[in-house]
């Protein structure tokens, strides 16, 4: 099933320590919370320098949205995050320090318990003069496609036809394909693929 989210219909979290906000855009399962989420994604506002909350056991992907970016302290060591290097990987239960650059940033979040999944992140640039990178196919078992960058896009195929514009996210059914079409614009891709569970009659 195909799922858009409208970012016009979500309400951000304000921060406990007061340096920012979340935004939550999608979550499985979908009733889950912090503490047994499989997957979850989402869009911060960072204010001001202060440290990211531990998720112990969860691999995480930071990608810069908007902003000039930051110095993320990892475990001590500094990593920097910027319009040539907008993207970090890092292990949930570092110890993570920000460090904002100029102002305020936004990013999007991905996030997967690595107990029961992991998942890999991707960028692409979007051109109405590009026919070659007009198609996506949503491989994995859940597809999060996140409109970073440009006014409107528009996902289509047989079946269906789907409008977002930015910030919008959509889940995308396992094994589809589709047309993209917009102008200039970048989306962020979030695949996430479930651990196949081991057979304990093999081990009998």
């Amino acid at each position: 099933m195909t799922v858009l989210i409208p970012f016009a219909g979500l309400s951000p979290v304000l921060w406990k320590n007061g340096g920012g906000s979340t935004t939550e855009i999608a979550i499985g399962p979908p009733d889950s919370g912090f503490e047994d989420f499989d997957w979850r994604v989402s869009l911060a506002t960072i204010e001001k320098d202060g440290a990211f909350s531990a998720f112990p056991g969860v691999d995480r992907t930071l990608a810069l949205v908007e902003g000039h970016g930051m110095t993320l302290e990892i475990d001590g060591e500094p990593t920097l995050v910027t319009d040539t290097e907008p993207v970090v990987a890092f292990d949930g239960s570092s110890q993570v320090i920000a460090k904002l650059s100029r102002g305020g940033s936004t990013d999007f979040n991905a996030m997967t318990r690595s107990e029961r999944c992991y998942h890999t992140f991707g960028r692409r640039r979007l051109s109405g003069d590009s026919t070659a990178s007009s198609t996506f196919v949503a491989r994995a078992d859940v597809t999060v496609l996140f409109l970073a960058e440009g006014d409107a896009l528009e996902l289509r195929n047989e079946n269906e036809r789907i409008g977002m514009v930015r910030y919008d996210a959509v889940v995308l059914e396992p094994g589809s394909t589709w047309r993209l079409e917009a102008g200039q614009g970048m989306i962020y891709i979030v695949d996430v693929w479930y651990h196949e569970e081991e057979d304990e009659e093999s081990y009998e």
